[in-house]
């Protein structure tokens, strides 16, 4: 089936769009720990997440976009219309939970509705017993496994970190270590920005190349330049853009934060993240809301376990249960859709 470049060229603005809102719904990660340390304010927080967020376009490859876009599902049955759909679940579930102030994981109500949307399309083309055959299982354990093992990498890595510093440092006095501590985090925080650009950018490369390939505008499937540096120029313009009702649940609401334990929560998260996207073959695509999330409460439960508000932290983990089945159920409602009210589709 032919696809006009006009159709392929609105799916890849729809791509851009959901860059932008987990650029704004997750620029939390970056910087709820050090605008809830006040070592920057709200407005210079976002510019300097934004700024390594894009960034990373000159450090890092493409190995995350290649397993989201031909890692997960089965390139035969994906079109155009099922990227589209896919991403209209992604962007339905990721403004649902910003809305009520919930860091989940963009990335995973990417995959979601990927997936959502190709298993309605195999089911249309084949019955829904074989629905399942859309995907590639290696890609999905991986990445199921990941949503357990991130989050637990990130939360024992901050905790060794905030022990060690508490060690380094046990002789200074807590206002002596703030003021260390106050620019060290300036690092850190870049560093968790760049991490984000790079993990979270290449999914939105990997979907747009998925559309270029499915409708035949590429033969093989190699992110084009001007998809990685769109990728990245978008995503820094929605952390540009705030997304502030996260922040106050990741910095202030799941645990009290120092400069001290900001500084081992992004370092953590920061290094989990690189080691997965760049040291793993195949790179699984790893939820930067969730190792960040993990990181954050690693370093309160250091301190007293009782200082993480695990009530906050239930409601946080059931969001990130239900993502990947609640952003592949619009997917797919919205395939059916599109079969519905799209003649000849």
């Amino acid at each position: 089936m032919e696809y006009s470049l006009a159709l392929v060229g609105a799916i890849v603005l729809v791509a851009l769009a959901f860059d932008f809102i987990n650029g704004f719904h997750d620029a939390a990660n970056s910087i709820a720990t050090i605008v809830s340390t006040r070592v920057l304010t709200p407005f210079w927080a976002v510019v300097w997440a934004a700024f390594f967020n894009f960034s990373a376009v000159f450090l890092f490859g493409t190995a995350v976009a290649k397993t989201v876009g031909a890692g997960m599902v089965h390139l035969e049955f994906v079109t155009p219309w099922v990227i589209l759909a896919g991403l209209v679940g992604a962007i339905t579930w990721d403004l649902i939970t910003w809305w009520f102030g919930l860091p989940t994981s963009s990335s995973h109500a990417l995959l979601g509705g990927y997936a959502g949307a190709a298993m309605a399309h195999v089911a249309r083309l084949k019955g829904i017993q074989h629905c399942f055959d859309a995907l590639i299982a290696s890609g999905w354990t991986l990445t199921l496994v990941f949503i357990v093992v991130a989050p637990l990498i990130g939360f024992v890595l901050a905790m060794l970190l905030m022990v060690a510093v508490y060690w380094l440092f046990r002789d200074f006095n807590p206002k002596r270590m703030d003021k260390y501590f106050r620019r060290l985090q300036l690092v850190s925080s870049a560093a968790l920005s760049v991490s984000h650009g790079t993990n979270d950018a290449q999914k939105t490369m990997g979907i747009i190349t998925a559309v270029l390939v499915s409708s035949k505008h590429l033969t093989r499937f190699e992110v084009p330049l001007w998809v990685l540096m769109a990728s990245y120029t978008v995503i820094a313009a929605g952390t540009l853009s705030g997304g502030w009702r996260i922040i106050h649940t990741m910095g202030a609401r799941l645990t009290k934060l120092k400069p001290r334990s900001g500084f081992c929560a992004e370092t953590a998260a920061a290094i989990s993240i690189i080691f997965a996207a760049h040291f793993m073959h195949p790179a699984p695509p790893v939820s930067t809301t969730h190792v960040t999330a993990g990181a954050i409460a690693g370093v309160g439960s250091i301190q007293r376990f009782k200082a993480v508000r695990w009530g906050i932290a239930t409601n946080i983990f059931w969001a990130w249960i239900l993502t990947i089945p609640a952003s592949a159920l619009v997917g797919w409602i919205s395939l059916t859709v599109f079969h519905l009210f799209i003649p000849g589709l």
